[in-house]
């Protein structure tokens, strides 16, 4: 009888496939923020709030796909659009 021996576990690539899940998180929740934050200047800002709101949902796409690509500091791209999306929505809804 031959004996099989399981391979052993690519530990690198687990590390890296985790690592990749937890940007792809940290991205995705900041991104989905952003979303929050344009359907609220949809609803609540008025013709410029309408205008800034597409804005900021072009760069929420944009900054996503950056900060995919750019790995651990991922985040920061889509969280200065959230910042600025915020402080839109401050002036525009108020």
């Amino acid at each position: 009888m031959a004996e099989s021996m399981p391979s052993a576990m690519d530990y690198p690539e687990h590390e890296r496939t985790y690592a990749g899940f937890i940007n792809f998180s940290k991205v995705g929740t900041i991104a989905v923020l952003n979303v929050v934050l344009c359907l609220l200047l949809f609803t609540f800002g008025g013709g410029a709030g309408t205008f800034f709101g597409w804005i900021a949902m072009v760069a929420t796409l944009v900054t996503a796909a950056i900060g995919m690509a750019i790995g651990e500091k991922g985040w920061i791209p889509p969280a200065i659009v959230f910042v600025v999306a915020g402080l839109l929505a401050i002036v525009t809804t108020a």
